[in-house]
């Protein structure tokens, strides 16, 4: 449950968002949101090895100034650097004069990965590490984490588990669309609209874990995991099981990110919809955001899930969440005196 009952909207600066005329509802824009409404951008690969020895993929857009700040992007469940909002975020960070690099996870974007374990909703080792090396790269240069739906709740997540330890270049951070409450969110995806939403996801989570199988056998039983149709059913067979939560339970109850976000000592915005179809409103928490200084809600009665589509057609849709995150990131960098490039509409 909600844990202060709150306003519909809780604003960060920046105007609110009104949906398109032609997606009203939260599962219109949701869908709608599916399609791409940017041009692919021409991204550079870099593949970086991991203390465990296997290896992440990052894909970078580089600025014109080496020192621009830099847009971290962490996707979704089953997302990838194909995702549109991917392209809509690198867009963007362009048109501030940003650059941006999109990190893949585990098992993501066509590839499997060697290790015997992906990634998960509250998998934060791997964003950490991403972070440091960054930061180490170039000590001076500010690093702006966004996440969109489970990369989101895996952003929050991490910024709390660290606190005020965060690296110095992390001046602010963004979520969109985050689940909160793992437990809430997977029961509404496996029960609203017969189970259509987990099967969704289920369509390449399952076949990515009998590969896995194959490449690791024995870590569970692939015929039980063929039978899978709802997100707790997966999550007992494979993810509690993988990374060594006692059971479905230990793991949605520990990897939210709600009950993580008192300790956030950075600036985060958290986008969310009231009419979301996979995320509970009832989760959204008000008095949590009420009670801290570092975070800024923006909490719109429409906008559905990573979606946010303000204008444009139904087949090239126009996004608000991401163009909005830029320009929260903006305003925190002139509050800590970092020098802005130039912006250039994207037109």
């Amino acid at each position: 449950m909600s844990d202060a009952p709150g306003a519909d909207t809780v604003s960060s600066s920046g105007p609110p968002f009104r949906p398109a005329w032609w997606a009203p509802t939260g599962l219109a824009q949701t869908l709608a949101g599916m399609r791409a409404s940017s041009p692919m951008p021409p991204l550079r690969l870099e593949t970086v090895l991991t203390p465990d020895g296997d290896e992440l993929r990052l894909h970078w857009q580089d600025a014109h100034d080496a020192r621009a700040p830099l847009v971290l992007l962490l996707h979704g469940l089953e997302g990838s650097r194909h995702s549109p909002y991917v392209r809509a975020t690198a867009a963007a960070a362009a048109a501030h004069g940003f650059a941006f690099v999109a990190l893949e996870f585990r098992s993501c974007g066509g590839v499997l990965n060697r290790a015997r374990r992906t990634y998960h909703s509250g998998e934060t080792t791997d964003c950490a590490f991403v972070v440091s090396t960054l930061a180490a790269r170039a000590p001076g240069r500010p690093l702006l984490p966004i996440g969109f739906s489970l990369g989101g709740n895996v952003v929050l997540k991490w910024l709390g588990e660290v606190g005020d330890q965060a690296p110095a270049n992390v001046l602010a951070a963004a979520a969109i669309s985050p689940p909160y409450d793992l437990g809430a969110c997977g029961h509404r995806c496996d029960t609203r609209l017969g189970g259509v939403l987990a099967r969704h996801f289920l369509r390449t989570l399952i076949p990515t874990a009998i590969a896995k199988e194959r490449q690791h056998p024995g870590i569970y039983d692939p015929v039980a995991v063929r039978r899978c149709r709802t997100f707790r059913a997966f999550d007992e067979l494979v993810t509690a099981p993988v990374f060594g939560f006692r059971d479905v339970e230990h793991f949605y109850s520990s990897q939210g990110c709600g009950q993580f976000l008192p300790a956030i000592r950075r600036p985060a915005l958290l986008v969310s919809a009231l009419d979301d179809p996979l995320v509970d409103p009832a989760v959204l928490p008000h008095a949590t955001i009420a009670a801290s200084k570092f975070l800024h809600a923006q909490f719109s009665p429409r906008g559905g899930h990573v979606a946010f589509l303000d204008g444009g057609a139904p087949w090239r849709p126009r996004r608000w969440a991401e163009a909005h995150a830029m320009q929260f990131f903006r305003a925190q960098l002139a509050a800590a005196g970092v020098p802005l490039p130039a912006f250039v509409p994207v037109r």
